[in-house]
């Protein structure tokens, strides 16, 4: 254990020993190679620490501090923390298992779209591979992702369930029409039902990058919301949408608080 933490703290770490040290190290040793800068660490590395440590806060920290780790590790990390909580004694205590399988699950995938907010973008197609791998690339999800103005990763998610081109469904996403862009939503596997709300959302965010519109989460998902018929309509669509509304609310609603109070 003191060997592998004397090699992974020297001024030059290269890849094929960080690598070693990635997969057969100790955590003491993982922690000591992500504190050297002078490592050259691969993304296979990183994968590899979080799957042997993540679990453990001491590697935990040291790779969610580390700037260069991948954004589907940081997803992966993320996902064993949610499973740490549910399981938590605290936590089933206070909440029983099938509430506390759902709020750390809800809390999981608002998390995961916040996530792509620091995600180059060079990234997605990584992190969507990641995703669709685990079952975490859903409707859903993707949804939650276009009402948040995510267009880009959006994007690279419908490239790979559509198996289109990159170039065919930016073009279309840029400038499509509604027929040209449904027949898109489906060749990705995205039901009839969830295509208006797709479509409008887009439309809006179309709008803002233009610089024609200012708009937010709040008024995009109210959007959504009116083409299901507005705060009457039923579902799990519906209670999806009003689901984001109202996260929306609350965030601005936290926002303009803070606000008031600093001034």
């Amino acid at each position: 254990k003191a060997t592998q933490k004397v090699i992974a703290d020297r001024p030059r770490v290269s890849m094929s020993v960080a690598a070693a040290i990635a997969e057969i190290g100790e955590p003491e040793a993982c922690a000591t190679l992500l504190a050297n800068s002078g490592a050259d660490i691969a993304s296979v590395s990183f994968r590899r620490m979080a799957e042997r440590h993540g679990h453990l806060p001491l590697v935990r920290e040291a790779l969610i501090a580390d700037a260069r780790l991948p954004a589907d590790c940081r997803h992966m990390l993320l996902v064993k923390l949610g499973e740490m909580l549910k399981g938590s004694p605290l936590v089933l205590a206070l909440m029983g298992a099938a509430r506390a399988e759902r709020v750390t699950r809800d809390a999981c995938v608002k998390a995961s779209v916040t996530l792509i907010e620091g995600t180059r973008a060079e990234e997605h197609t990584a992190l969507v591979e990641h995703l669709r791998l685990r079952g975490d690339l859903t409707a859903s999800f993707i949804i939650r992702t276009i009402a948040h103005g995510k267009v880009d990763f959006f994007g690279s998610a419908v490239v790979a369930l559509s198996q289109q081109s990159e170039q065919r469904v930016r073009a279309l996403l840029a400038g499509g029409h509604d027929i040209a862009l449904q027949a898109l939503f489906r060749s990705a596997g995205l039901a009839a039902a969830t295509h208006a709300i797709i479509l409008r959302a887009l439309k809006v965010w179309r709008e803002v990058a233009n610089g024609k519109r200012l708009a937010g989460v709040q008024e995009v998902s109210w959007l959504m919301l009116k083409e299901l018929g507005g705060q009457s309509a039923e579902g799990d669509l519906a209670g999806l949408v009003k689901s984001i509304h109202l996260d929306a609310l609350r965030e601005n609603a936290r926002g303009h608080a803070l606000a008031i109070a600093a001034a």
